[in-house]
């Protein structure tokens, strides 16, 4: 059985550590601090693997450096010389192995240009998704386009409902306000929210996620829905999918 746990970082960064069964040998993702890794491994009696990455920002790749220094993992990770330590490069489409499980590769640009994700297929399926997808959100569009961002977004809802969605930060409680804005009626949205509120009052994660649960609650899923797109016509064009995903996402950056 895999386990996933998240170990906190910076103010709002989770590292996600998998852990097949009782071994003492694990993978991380998206290490943007070595430190709280370390302290992590050497309280459980663990080493570390491998890291896998998803974009160049340095707030998931900051550890990298130390950790290999201090462990030799097999780094994994896109085509990007910002990266460092990279042993293998995967893009889309590719398969990598890790903590027996294969994990596919999605090419998932918006947030940044070299942006990937991991999927591991299975009952239920793990993606570990990076600053693409979040819970109720998306990320910003540093690199990439709307036009992208969208085309990134639709390939991960079509994933089967119960995939598990691993995002890079805890935005659940702000991003699910700007739902509130951007869709007013949506009362699956509104329950969770009450939900993710009550987590956070007990400093417990809002993730994982689901790829069903977000396609009921998360605005940049639901492009489509008469609701959002009646509060989108008062913001910007909505003459398209591709407009109205860009009028979204503008406002949001406002918000």
């Amino acid at each position: 059985m895999l386990t996933v746990i998240p170990i906190p970082a910076f103010q709002d960064n989770y590292i996600w550590l998998l852990r097949q069964d009782a071994s003492d040998k694990v993978v991380i993702v998206d290490p943007g601090d070595a430190q709280p890794v370390i302290e992590y491994l050497e309280r459980e009696g663990l080493s570390l693997a491998a890291i896998l990455v998803t974009h160049h920002h340095h707030d998931h790749t900051g550890g990298i450096d130390a950790l290999v220094k201090r462990y030799s993992p097999r780094v994994i990770g896109p085509d990007n010389s910002a990266i460092p330590a990279i042993d293998e490069v995967v893009g889309d489409e590719d398969e990598c192995r890790v903590q027996g499980r294969s994990f596919e590769v999605f090419a998932v640009p918006g947030h940044t240009l070299d942006h990937i994700a991991f999927y591991a297929p299975g009952t239920p399926g793990l993606l570990f998704c990076g600053d693409t997808l979040f819970s109720g959100g998306c990320g910003r569009l540093f690199e990439g386009t709307a036009e992208q961002m969208h085309r990134s977004l639709a390939r991960l809802a079509a994933l089967p409902d119960d995939t598990l969605v691993f995002a890079g930060h805890e935005y659940t409680l702000a991003n699910l306000r700007f739902a509130q804005a951007a869709e007013p009626d949506n009362p699956a949205r509104d329950a969770h929210l009450g939900e993710c509120e009550r987590a956070r009052q007990l400093e417990r994660p809002t993730l994982p996620s689901t790829i069903g649960r977000e396609r009921q609650i998360n605005p940049f899923l639901r492009i489509d829905q008469p609701g959002l797109l009646n509060a989108l016509a008062e913001q910007g064009s909505v003459d398209d999918d591709s407009a109205a995903f860009a009028t979204l996402r503008g406002w949001k950056d406002r918000f």
